[in-house]
């Protein structure tokens, strides 16, 4: 039995997630193998990739007798989403700090943020370490009142967290025996590089012919290689998993002006998704990383004729908040 089988988790996620053909998608962009692995399926608070990773550090903060949560992220992050949802399941209040100016009317993500009777924070235009600073404050503010805080990075991105993806990358593999379909490569976006970290050392035990191609949404591509080596090597360490990001890259081609601001090329490639496999993407994550599939499919870094795996990361309440992805279209 891996290490990592006997660390707690609580149940969050609906799993395993759907393992989808999508053959008329994969016809429009001239593929022989095209499969979706659902993670936008996860369930809670309308799903998304964040639902595996909150699985460990909720039950790490109930090990730890938290009453509070504390996150942080942008006003349509779909980590502060889930980790709200998830406070609300086990009876804990949370706390989100959110990057940029508090927009005039609530959409998308900060409509659940607000059902979900989280207290949102909006800190303007700062780095993201002045917000970490302030999470420590208030967590220590909090303790001082005889709370008991429990804070979560950006996007749940630790060595706890990305066991999640460890355990998907696991349940990828025996569905894809199932199916006598292995994937040759896997294509997913990249943000706090948490789920990259877990897929990383998935693949390493359990799909090590397997190549990833991350798709930055948000920081040069060499940045988030080291951050998601540095999780995925502590993880590593901690829980005797084989380390290494063998078989990994990550492009940055496709971010655009910057982190949470649609791009001509993802707004495209998430129409194209719905109107050929009906399927709902993200302007801000998995609309970018599907642009990014089709630019190194025309760049020749992937073959037509390879067996592609789309980690589909969910995000879709997102795109309530970008209406004119549609209406420009």
């Amino acid at each position: 039995m891996p290490a990592f089988d006997i660390v707690p988790r609580v149940r969050l996620a609906h799993l395993p997630t759907p393992l989808e053909e999508a053959p008329r998608l994969a016809e429009a962009l001239g593929l022989a193998s095209l499969r979706v692995k659902r993670d936008d399926a996860t369930g809670l608070a309308m799903g998304g990739n964040k639902a595996r990773k909150l699985e460990y550090l909720i039950a790490d903060a109930l090990a730890a007798g938290a009453d509070t949560l504390l996150t942080t992220g942008g006003a349509q992050s779909n980590h502060v989403r889930m980790t709200a949802a998830a406070a609300c399941r086990f009876g804990m209040r949370c706390l989100l700090f959110l990057s940029g100016p508090e927009p005039p009317s609530r959409q998308g993500n900060l409509v659940l943020d607000g059902l979900f009777n989280a207290e949102c924070r909006f800190f303007g235009p700062v780095a993201k370490d002045a917000i970490d600073v302030a999470m420590e404050a208030e967590a220590e503010r909090l303790s001082s009142a005889g709370a008991r805080p429990y804070i979560i990075p950006v996007g749940g991105s630790t060595p706890l967290g990305c066991l999640g993806y460890v355990r998907a990358v696991e349940e990828l593999a025996a569905q894809a025996e199932r199916a006598a379909w292995r994937p040759e490569v896997i294509v997913a976006a990249v943000g706090s590089t948490g789920t990259l970290a877990g897929l990383a050392l998935g693949r390493n035990l359990f799909l090590p012919q397997c190549r990833i191609a991350g798709i930055s949404v948000s920081r040069p591509a060499d940045g988030a290689l080291r951050v998601a080596g540095e999780i995925a090597g502590e993880a590593a360490r901690r829980w005797s998993l084989p380390a290494g990001m063998a078989g990994v890259t990550v492009h940055d081609s496709w971010i655009g002006p910057g982190y949470g601001v649609p791009t001509e090329a993802g707004n495209a490639a998430l129409l194209l998704a719905a109107r050929t496999a009906g399927l709902i993407l993200d302007p801000v994550y998995t609309g970018k990383a599907l642009a990014g599939l089709i630019g190194l499919l025309r760049r020749g870094e992937i073959r037509a004729d390879e067996r592609i795996l789309f980690w589909h990361t969910g995000g879709g309440p997102a795109l309530f908040a970008a209406p004119e992805v549609v209406t420009e279209a």
